[in-house]
C-alpha cells in the first residue's frame, strides 16, 4: 500500500469513527459525487466494519446538475421531490447519521439565470425543512468532508501543471484533516481539546457584544443572554459526539437577531449556488441587512438575501485565528468548508439552536423569544484578515481584547 492509499484509508476511517461517529446498528446516509466513488467505497466498508446496520448512498453528478439548469423548463425549479424529503426526515427520525462528501466546482452554474438557482434553493430548503430541524439542532450526527475534483483543483492551483493539481489538492486535504499523521484520531482529540478551551474561555467571559474593526468593517454584534460558544465536537440527541466539519478551526455562537449594526466586508470569495461572489459589502441596522453590494456575483448575493425574511439577518458568529493551518497555506480554496476555517466568518440566515442554553429542546417560538433567527438559508461568508481587531464588551460596558491583528489576544 503506497502513502496515498494509506492516507486515504486513514481519512475514511477518521470520518466514520470521529466525524459522523457511526454506532453499531445505525444507518449511515452518504451523499456524494460520482467522481468520489473510490472514496465512498472505503467509507461504506469502514461503516460496516464498525457495525453499521445499513449504508445508503445518494449519488449526484455535476454534468447532470448543469444540464438541468440549462434545459429544464423554468417552472420546474419550484419543484423538489417530496418522497426524497420525506425519506430524509424519516431517516433522521430513526437516528441515522448523515455524511456529505463534496467536490464542488466553484463555477458549475456560471452564466445560469440566477432566478433558476434561487427558485431551486428555496424549493429544496422548504421541502427539507423537517430534516433540517434535526440537522441544525444537532439532534442527529452529521459531517461534511471533501475530496478533490479536477475543476476545483484547477481553480485553486492554476499555476501548477494540470496533471499534478488533483494530487496537490489531495495532499492539502489530508494535511488539513490530519489524515496524513500516524494517529489522526488522537490528533483530532488534541485539536478538539484546544478548541474546547477557547470556547470555555469565551463562555466564562459572557460578552454582551463583539465589536469588529478592519478595512471596510466596523460592526457591532450583540449576543443573546443565553448564548454559548461551542467548537468542533457536539453531542447528538443520544449523547454521541460527532464533528460536523472536517477540517474545522472555529469556535462559534449565535448573534441576537436584532442586535447587529454597522458595516462588514468579506475577505475571501464565497462559492454559493455554483457561482462565486467576491468582495461582499453589507450594512446592518437593528440586525437587518439594509444595504448590500458585491464586485462579482451581485445577483447571486441578492437571491440569497431575498430567500425569505430571515435571510436578511445573521445566524452565526465564528472566530478563527488568521494564523491557523489552513490560513497558513496562503491559498484561497473557493470552497467554504476550507475558507471558513481560515477566517473569521458570519452566516446569513438560520441560527443554530444548540448555541443557546437549552436550545436543543426549545420550540420554534421559544427560540425566537431568545433572539434566534430562523430562515431557510444558512450560508457562511468570510470576513477575517491579519488586519482585524475584535473587542468583547461586557454587560457593564467594560471592553476587553479578543482578537488583535487577526489572532487571539488571550
Amino acid at each position: 500500500m503506497n502513502d496515498f492509499q494509506k492516507s486515504l484509508e486513514k481519512y475514511a476511517s477518521l470520518v466514520v469513527k470521529v466525524g459522523v461517529n457511526v454506532q453499531p446498528g445505525q444507518t449511515l446516509v452518504v451523499t456524494a459525487p460520482i467522481l468520489a466513488s473510490d472514496y465512498v467505497r472505503l467509507i461504506v466498508r469502514k461503516a460496516y466494519e464498525v457495525g453499521a446496520k445499513y449504508v445508503h448512498v445518494e449519488w449526484h453528478d455535476d454534468e447532470v446538475i448543469r444540464t438541468r439548469y440549462e434545459l429544464a423548463p423554468a417552472n420546474s425549479f419550484n419543484y423538489y421531490p417530496q418522497f426524497g424529503a420525506d425519506g430524509w426526515a424519516d431517516m433522521a427520525k430513526n437516528n441515522a447519521a448523515f455524511l456529505w462528501i463534496i467536490a464542488a466546482n466553484p463555477d458549475l452554474l456560471q452564466d445560469i439565470e440566477p432566478q433558476r438557482i434561487k427558485a431551486a434553493n428555496i424549493a429544496a430548503s422548504t421541502a427539507l425543512q423537517p430534516f433540517r430541524t434535526y440537522q441544525m439542532g444537532d439532534k442527529v450526527s452529521w459531517s461534511i468532508v471533501a475530496v478533490p475534483s479536477q475543476p476545483w483543483a484547477d481553480k485553486v492551483f492554476p499555476e501548477v501543471a494540470e496533471h499534478d493539481r488533483v494530487d496537490k489538492l489531495w495532499a492539502l486535504i489530508f494535511q488539513a484533516t490530519r489524515a496524513d499523521l500516524d494517529d489522526p484520531v488522537q490528533a483530532w482529540r488534541a485539536h478538539t481539546d484546544t478548541l474546547d478551551q477557547k470556547a470555555a474561555s469565551l463562555n466564562e467571559r459572557k460578552y454582551k457584544k463583539l465589536h469588529y474593526t478592519a478595512p471596510g468593517t466596523d460592526l457591532t454584534i450583540e449576543l443573546p443572554a443565553s448564548h454559548r460558544w461551542v467548537s468542533a465536537g457536539s453531542p447528538n440527541a443520544q449523547g454521541i459526539q460527532f464533528i460536523s466539519n472536517m477540517p474545522t478551526e472555529e469556535v462559534f455562537t449565535v448573534p441576537l437577531k436584532t442586535g447587529v449594526n454597522g458595516t462588514v466586508s468579506s475577505t475571501k470569495p464565497l462559492s454559493y449556488g455554483g457561482n462565486l461572489i467576491e468582495n461582499i459589502r453589507l450594512t446592518f441596522k437593528d440586525g437587518k441587512i439594509v444595504e448590500f453590494d458585491a464586485d462579482q456575483g451581485y445577483d447571486t448575493l441578492k437571491g440569497l438575501i431575498e430567500t425569505d425574511e430571515g435571510s436578511q439577518f445573521l445566524g452565526e458568529v465564528a472566530l478563527v485565528p488568521h494564523k491557523s493551518p489552513i490560513s497558513d497555506t496562503n491559498l484561497i480554496f473557493y470552497n467554504t468548508l476550507f475558507d471558513e476555517n481560515a477566517s473569521n466568518h458570519l452566516a446569513i440566515g438560520k441560527g443554530l439552536a444548540f448555541c443557546l442554553e437549552g436550545g436543543k429542546t426549545m420550540s420554534k417560538e421559544e427560540l425566537e423569544a431568545q433572539g434566534l433567527n430562523d430562515s431557510l438559508a444558512h450560508v457562511d461568508f468570510m470576513i477575517g484578515s491579519a488586519e482585524m481587531d475584535i473587542d468583547g464588551i461586557l454587560e457593564d460596558g467594560t471592553t476587553e481584547q479578543v482578537f488583535r491583528k487577526g489572532n487571539w489576544a488571550f
